[in-house]
């Protein structure tokens, strides 16, 4: 199989199920930006980070692949007249959204409780962790500008919504982990 089909040459891009759509549409937006989403938490795990992280991180990134095949699926196409899938498409399930939930829960037991905001940065690693942070919101904000075009399971959203708390409570948890400085967001006025 060639990584070129000179298909998108007019730019236009196949769903799943064969709907052709220009590269600019909402639904090829919001799929490259779970995409774009994936590759940086594939950044934050190349890190040097603990083991259990980077073990969710992977389980993360192949939940992302189901989320962008989610996306990626004409709903049109998805059902057959008698009610059947016609596409095997994987699902984003509760206990998906309930793994980060308590993998959350069980970093901030290690973590000071929030005070105020805090400003991104402090080492390398933790700013990787809130640029993905930052564009699972932009995923999220798509999918959800989608979703009111086009409904899908609801569980996606829902995981999207879950996935930027688990991320900037990982920030969290590495900035502690590599004693970097949480720089808290207190408003001031320059003199």
């Amino acid at each position: 199989m060639k990584v070129y089909t000179k298909t998108g040459d007019a730019g236009t891009t196949a769903l799943f199920g064969g709907t052709r759509v220009p590269k600019h549409h909402i639904r090829i937006d919001s799929y490259g930006t779970v995409d774009e989403l994936n590759s940086f938490i594939g950044l934050i795990r190349d890190q040097e980070i603990d083991v259990r992280s980077k073990e969710i991180l992977i389980h993360i990134q192949n939940k992302l692949f189901t989320v962008g095949a989610v996306l990626a699926t004409d709903p049109e196409k998805m059902i057959l007249k008698n009610g059947k899938e016609r596409l095997n498409i994987p699902k984003i399930n509760e206990e998906d959204i309930e793994l980060l939930e308590n993998e959350i829960d069980k970093m901030e037991t290690e973590l000071p409780p929030m005070t105020h905001f805090v400003l991104p940065g402090g080492h390398t690693t933790v700013s990787h962790c809130h640029v993905a942070r930052t564009v699972c919101r932009r995923a999220e904000r798509l999918a959800t500008a989608l979703y009111e075009l086009e409904p899908f399971d609801k569980h996606t959203l829902k995981y999207l919504n879950r996935l930027s708390d688990y991320l900037f409570v990982l920030a969290r948890k590495l900035s502690k982990d590599l004693q970097a400085d949480e720089v808290k967001w207190i408003p001031t006025k320059l003199d």
